[in-house]
């Protein structure tokens, strides 16, 4: 398996894809991830030009793009004022996946606390249909993923690998794939049978650590995660993608989508973590990735 990361890595401490894509590779990786989240830079009428020349910036570093996360600006089954740029930008992050020569990209679905399984399913599925054409038109996979009870309360039905298995079958779109993420099953202790029950509708990974409590986005031995597990479910079920690791929290910069640092007004020398120390903690991250692909003899490079 070749190894990825994320350009969600550095969100925080550096402004541009390319500065991002620079420090992943001066890490030691080659395959990147892209973060749809600072989607507006592609907003622009010029973003054709600025996706073909972030690709050329990355093949003459050596690196390749190989998967993306769609934006996560909005709920999609939500229909408020937000709904409408988040299709658009979706849509948009598709078409840019296709430039960079991407073909699997992480869509998150939506919910709504109360909402039952077979109203996730109907309301997923409308969803979904709204971006068929497009996936079509780029040929890029659509990933639904797995979350966690601790993240979405009781309302979210992707926690399992049957449920998603039994969604991809009932729309049967030969672009709608999977995406696992082992920190969202190591919340909910379970990885092997899982995997096992995608099978071939298992195309891209997200490898993170956790306390096993809380979604924390840690790299791998900061946490309660068994690799092993993992391992031998990615083995046994003969997956093929990129072991893309999503360790975007392995250093804290000053706050997360979970929490932020406390401020002391009198001093603020020590308050946001340095580029450089989370520059060595990347290059480390990529050590921890190898050392995992090693130890099962499926390294690639």
């Amino acid at each position: 398996m070749k190894l990825a990361t994320t350009t969600a890595d550095f969100n925080g401490y550096v402004d541009t894809y390319e500065e991002k894509v620079k420090l992943i590779c001066d890490a030691g990786f080659k395959y990147i991830d892209i973060d749809f989240s600072n989607i507006d830079v592609f907003m622009e009428n010029n973003w054709e030009d600025k996706a073909k020349k972030l690709n050329e910036y990355a093949k003459s570093l050596g690196a390749k793009f190989v998967q993306a996360h769609s934006p996560c600006s909005a709920n999609p089954v939500v229909y408020d004022e937000k709904r409408e740029p988040f299709i658009e930008e979706t849509k948009r992050s598709f078409e840019v996946c296709k430039i960079l020569g991407i073909e699997n990209m992480v869509v998150h679905n939506g919910s709504v606390r109360g909402m039952d399984k077979k109203t996730f399913f109907e309301e997923n599925e409308k969803f979904s249909h709204e971006l068929f054409p497009i996936m079509e038109k780029t040929g890029v996979n659509m990933c639904i993923e797995n979350s966690t009870v601790i993240n979405m309360a009781e309302r979210y039905f992707f926690f399992d690998g049957c449920d998603m298995r039994e969604f991809i079958e009932k729309l049967n779109h030969p672009l709608l794939k999977a995406c696992w993420d082992t920190g969202h099953a190591n919340i909910e202790n379970h990885h092997y049978k899982d995997i096992m029950d995608l099978g071939n509708y298992l195309t891209t990974i997200h490898v993170h650590d956790n306390n096993g409590r809380n979604d924390e986005h840690m790299m791998p031995y900061t946490g309660t995660m068994n690799f092993d597990e993992l391992m031998c479910g990615l083995i046994d079920s003969g997956y093929k993608g990129y072991f893309t690791l999503e360790a975007t929290l392995s250093l804290m910069n000053i706050k997360t989508h979970m929490r932020s640092r406390r401020v002391f007004e009198k001093d603020t020398r020590l308050y946001r973590t340095p580029l450089a120390l989370k520059f060595e903690a990347e290059k480390f991250l990529y050590k921890a990735g190898e050392y995992i692909l090693k130890a099962y003899d499926v390294f690639d490079k």
